[in-house]
């Protein structure tokens, strides 16, 4: 049988999150992302979710494509408006992959690595990502658009990507149903963001911030004593040494410490 979305059940299972009643579901669209962020400009409420079937453009992060195999993967986009300033959406995105990580272990039993900021890896091989954009004014975020695009029941990837890339279902040997993943996905998504964005004090936001950086870190075998190449300055190479206070990933080079602002990281010699 077909692995569909049963919105009505979906909209029971997140009564009381500020995604209960606002799951859209597409057979086929461009890119939820960028439908999110065209209503986000229309003003579209917090919370809004679209999930599609298939995705015939849907992006990663720098640009990069995603194959969107119809029935087979979770890609969907959530519409946000937090409280907070543009230099903070890192911390979006971190939360994301979190979230992201832990519903998959829920579900599947299976335990990913985090490859920051946000791509999720089962061993070396790429399984899902996080692609994070903003609307924003100089002071303010007016709303983001957070999507994430899972590998579900992939039974094999195309040849350019199987050496780099896998799916649940390749990884656990068995097929896993989407909607209890999105279900989880989107409970632990509202609780992220709930404690994010309650944080007022400056003791309470960094007492969150740091939690989560803790967490993050306990998910990511990348984020301290990992050999890496980073794309960003000219690039260059050396050994993850933690977050810092903001998120960024810090690099221990032959040019001293470095801060990774946002290019990609991957292991050396990749």
């Amino acid at each position: 049988m077909p692995d569909t979305f049963d919105i009505p059940a979906l909209d029971a299972a997140l009564a009381g999150t500020r995604f209960g009643g606002r799951v859209h579901n597409f057979a086929s669209i461009d890119s939820t992302n960028a439908l999110a962020m065209a209503e986000g400009e229309r003003g579209e409420a917090d919370g809004t979710v679209y999930v599609a079937d298939e995705q015939t453009a849907g992006r990663g992060r720098g640009d990069h494509s995603w194959h969107s195999e119809a029935g087979s993967g979770l890609y969907l986009s959530v519409l946000l408006r937090p409280r907070m300033v543009p230099a903070d959406a890192l911390w979006l995105s971190l939360i994301a992959g979190i979230a992201a990580h832990d519903a998959v272990q829920r579900v599947t039993g299976l335990r990913a690595d985090i490859r920051w900021p946000n791509d999720l890896l089962l061993g070396e091989r790429k399984f899902g990502g996080i692609l994070t954009e903003l609307n924003a004014e100089a002071t303010r975020v007016r709303f983001a658009a957070i999507g994430v695009g899972i590998n579900v029941n992939h039974a094999r990837l195309p040849d350019e990507l199987s050496g780099q890339a896998t799916s649940l279902r390749i990884a656990g040997a068995r097929e896993f149903p989407r909607q209890p993943l999105l279900v989880e996905l989107l409970k632990a998504l509202d609780i992220e963001v709930n404690q994010l964005v309650s944080a007022t004090s400056v003791a309470e936001q960094r007492s969150t911030r740091d939690n989560i950086l803790l967490r993050f870190e306990s998910r990511s075998s990348w984020v301290r004593g990992k050999r890496v190449s980073v794309a960003e300055g000219g690039g260059y190479a050396g050994v993850t040494a933690g977050l810092d206070e903001h998120g960024f990933l810090l690099v221990e080079s032959t040019d001293g410490l470095r801060r990774v602002l946002s290019g990609g990281v991957r292991s050396e010699g990749e």
